[in-house]
């Protein structure tokens, strides 16, 4: 997390609605020999006090988790290179501004008698906002398809302890500043997602 306070004033609860609305993050565990890292759709529960998540078994974390393990989750929002020139005012130097949300706690493995029931909230947590498309239900598919795929993966749960939002949106520069980056990202941004981060540096979210 970006350790000046002006990037750090997001409540808890837009946080978590984050985490909800992006649902895919990057799962970090310290090993032997360094972190491992997997990329994952997470699902917060309401409360974000848990996030539900599933693992290939083939997975090194996964043999990792003969008991609890300290690990984080970082979920990824807009972001863009942010010109100097862009400020319209002297001296300014290079930056990237961005949105981040971090999940630390505790993972584990779950029961595998579990994991059908994860999947299906995971799916619709997903199909759901693809309205007015029918959701995709697994009765859909042919008998014992299902069960052989869940074979492969194993269910898991993070306890959370703590919940860390970045939003660098150039709060703290000028309004006027800030502004000026805002529509030149919009227009000529370089990074993911540009048009709505311009529109978050245009408003930056409130505590």
């Amino acid at each position: 997390m970006h350790p000046n306070p002006a990037f750090r004033r997001t409540s808890t609860v837009m946080n978590m609605e984050f985490v909800q609305s992006r649902s895919f993050g990057t799962l970090a565990i310290n090993a032997p020999d360094g972190p491992l890292l997997s990329h994952v759709p997470v699902l917060l529960s309401q409360d974000g006090g848990t996030a539900d998540l599933h693992l290939v078994r083939s997975n090194p974390i996964v043999r990792l988790l003969d008991a609890p393990r300290p690990a984080v989750i970082a979920l990824t929002g807009p972001d863009s290179y942010i010109s100097p020139d862009w400020y319209e005012v002297p001296d300014q130097v290079p930056t990237w501004n961005y949105t981040a949300v971090h999940l630390r706690g505790t993972l584990e493995l779950l029961p595998q008698d579990q994991l059908h029931d994860m999947l299906v909230r995971l799916t619709a947590h997903f199909e759901d906002r693809l309205l007015p498309k029918t959701p995709w239900l697994d009765s859909k598919m042919s008998d014992g398809v299902m069960e052989k795929m869940m074979r492969a993966i194993v269910p898991c749960r993070m306890t959370i302890t703590k919940i860390d939002g970045t939003w660098k949106l150039g709060q703290n520069k000028p309004e006027a500043v800030r502004l000026a980056a805002a529509a030149q990202v919009r227009a000529n941004g370089l990074g993911q997602e540009t048009t709505t981060l311009s529109y978050l540096m245009a408003d930056p979210p409130k505590s």
